[in-house]
């Protein structure tokens, strides 16, 4: 393996022959890279494999993300985790691992995490340390600079699939069941307002993705985001929309609240909010509740009982409202919650699909209509799968308007 100071004279010598005062196309660059690698290896053997390694990465160096370009290219990479330069770690199938590559210095990571910000028009410094941004394939990325990061410059990438998964590869990946499906494409259709809940890397983005492919192309979506993620290609008449950070002068923030209330005056058939995390909690139950049905939204939490639990709280953050108000809004703008799990195997399931029946005794009341059932573990693999309940389904009128038959209470 070469030593990172013979990277970086390689590179200063790439850049020392680079003329900045014209655009430089991929083709010249990589001609340029090719003959100092071959002058150098001249005087340093290198297998032709070892050859091939070296000109790609300095390559990268300039025009892709230096070591990381490999990985982005790596489809069986989920997760790429940069602790500071020399400490990356990346998830495959479940799996995290310790790679042996590093950035040869702070600095290189430092201009590397400038150059994804800045694509983004986006700003990270030490007055400013936390940031989200993305790259160009739609990959989501979040910085933490020093004071903050105590280790060094850290960042954290999420990577998401060119093809996004349909709801059939989620099925035949055991993610949900057949029935289940049906019975969600069954709410799509007949505009239920639907809520995704689950941890960290359970999937709510990707069964988000998934989910819009059951709406109808004939009608508009405005997506929000705090950084566009989702992969939405089957609505042609489509608005996707992210936040804006405030400059260095502390001016021209756009909040996701701003969004949602942009929103409602685009003549939406449906709203998407990428994730709600505090008081926009309060804007996205007033938006279902004024027309726009079949809107959807994921959260963090623990279960779907715990999903409403933690919208109260967001609301409470917004505005100081008491608590049967923000329950009965609740109650009134969510129909089905959705929770989604990542099992010690490693597997991402659908675990709770529950109605939101109205209020009681002061409580917002769910009715279970699907479970998973765990049946045991085989090789590693945990055994079971979402089970129907025996509770019908109690709202329907939506179902009546859409023109939707029923099957024992559920959608068919």
């Amino acid at each position: 393996m070469l030593s990172d100071k013979t990277v970086l004279e390689l590179r200063n010598k790439v850049r020392a022959k680079i003329d900045f005062s014209g655009a430089l196309s991929d083709d010249s660059l990589m001609r340029i890279v090719e003959e100092i690698v071959f002058e150098w290896c001249e005087r340093h053997p290198l297998t032709a494999n070892e050859k091939v390694k070296l000109v790609r990465r300095l390559f990268h160096s300039f025009r892709g993300l230096d070591i990381l370009q490999p990985l982005m290219e790596d489809a069986s990479v989920s997760e790429i985790m940069i602790n500071h330069h020399a400490e990356i770690f990346v998830e495959r199938r479940g799996r995290m691992t310790l790679l042996p590559v590093s950035f040869e210095s702070r600095e290189r990571l430092e201009d590397l995490i400038q150059t994804v910000v800045a694509s983004v028009n986006r700003v990270v410094n030490e007055s400013s340390p936390i940031v989200d941004a993305r790259l160009k394939d739609g990959s989501r990325v979040h910085v933490v600079l020093p004071p903050v990061a105590l280790k060094g410059p850290c960042m954290t990438i999420r990577k998401f699939p060119e093809q996004p998964l349909t709801m059939e590869q989620l099925v035949s990946i055991g993610s949900l069941s057949i029935e289940a499906a049906s019975f969600l494409k069954g709410m799509i259709g007949a505009k239920y307002n639907i809520f995704i809940s689950g941890g960290t890397g359970t999937g709510k983005t990707t069964f988000l993705n998934a989910l819009s492919q059951f709406i109808g192309a004939d009608e508009r979506i405005v997506t929000i985001e705090d950084s566009a993620e989702l992969q939405i290609r089957t609505i042609p008449n489509l608005v996707s929309m992210e936040t804006r950070n405030a400059n260095t002068e502390g001016k021209g923030e756009i909040t996701i609240r701003d969004l949602i209330r942009a929103s409602l005056r685009m003549r939406p058939n449906r709203i998407i909010v990428g994730e709600v995390r505090g008081g926009e909690a309060l804007d996205m139950l007033q938006a279902l509740n004024t027309g726009h049905q079949g809107s959807m939204s994921t959260g963090h939490s623990n279960g779907a009982k715990d999903m409403l639990a933690r919208l109260e709280t967001m609301v409470l953050s917004a505005a100081e409202l008491p608590v049967q108000v923000i329950r009965q809004q609740i109650a009134s703008a969510i129909d089905i919650v959705i929770h989604l799990s990542r099992f010690r195997d490693r597997s991402r399931k659908v675990t709770e699909i529950c109605e939101v029946v109205g209020m009681e005794a002061g409580e917002v009341q769910l009715n279970p209509l699907f479970l998973f059932e765990e049946e045991g573990e085989r090789n590693g693999h945990i055994l079971g799968g979402l089970k129907r309940t025996a509770n019908p389904l109690v709202q329907i009128d939506k179902l009546k308007m859409a023109g939707n038959t029923l099957n024992g209470g559920m959608a068919v």
